[in-house]
């Protein structure tokens, strides 16, 4: 029998993703493409968490290491270290991150605010946490994590980057 299931609540696809021995979700729709880690060319005068730049088919993506944009210690990177292509605007940039955990579905009841932890703790980068099979799980606000002279900053060397890519 068919049944109707119109006023079921559509659930919020995340990819999660481990950080620091954290797990962090990013919106499903926001990524693009998962890829391992490789290597970067390096932009001048760019922030430290502000790797360089990769060549993807064609299109030249900023890579971020999440880690350095939270503050956190750098880690070496290694066989589970991995780049995730995110859209924002119609612009590609990659994040890197520990290790990609799984595709799981968030009910939007069960997101509740990020707490107010004061300036001990940098929470603008998140919307929410969430509770998904007895773990906490920080929604990333991927809008938020490049900032306004960050892509003043990248719009300004990649004529020179591009040169650069044509040339190898």
């Amino acid at each position: 029998m068919y049944e109707n299931n119109q006023d079921a609540v559509p659930t919020l696809q995340q990819l999660t993703f481990s950080l620091a021995d954290e797990e962090y979700g990013v919106d499903i729709l926001a990524v693009r493409e998962i890829r391992g880690w490789s290597r970067v060319t390096r932009i001048p005068q760019a922030p430290a968490y502000l790797l360089g730049v990769l060549n993807l088919r064609g299109a030249i993506v900023p890579i971020m290491d999440l880690r350095l944009r939270f503050g956190l210690e750098r880690e070496n990177y290694g066989d589970n270290t991995v780049v995730i292509i995110v859209a924002i605007a119609e612009r590609l940039f990659g994040i890197v991150v520990d290790a990609v955990s799984d595709v799981v579905d968030i009910d939007p009841a069960a997101i509740k605010p990020v707490p107010d932890m004061g300036a001990v703790v940098d929470t603008r980068y998140l919307k929410g946490l969430a509770t998904h099979v007895e773990r906490m799980v920080m929604l990333l606000d991927v809008e938020k994590l490049m900032r306004p002279e960050d892509v003043e900053t990248l719009d300004a060397a990649l004529p020179a980057v591009q040169e650069v890519e044509v040339a190898a």
